[in-house]
């Protein structure tokens, strides 16, 4: 019989997120402005960016490290707070 919970992550780790949104040119410094308020260490090198083959969009993606899952809701509601933010995965 197959286990029907879902798989569940061990905390502390680096969860990975990833935020797109319209290509406005303050869009990774808000981004990570935010992130940074919950994952002080987050450095340059967990960060990639990417534009959309027209350039009108830009994903971020990032590796945060995170403690609990407490931790990530506040962080993704206020993700979806800027008003160049589409999509949080």
């Amino acid at each position: 019989m197959a286990d029907d919970e879902a798989p569940r992550i061990e905390f502390p780790c680096d969860y990975p997120i990833k935020v797109i949104g319209d290509a406005v040119p303050d869009f990774l410094e808000q981004v990570v402005a935010i992130v940074r308020t919950y994952d002080d260490s987050l450095t340059a090198e967990r960060i990639t960016e990417r534009d959309s083959r027209k350039g009108n969009y830009r994903s971020v993606t990032m590796r945060v490290h995170v403690l609990s899952e407490a931790q990530l809701q506040p962080m993704f509601n206020e993700l979806k707070a800027i008003s160049a933010v589409r999509m949080v995965l």
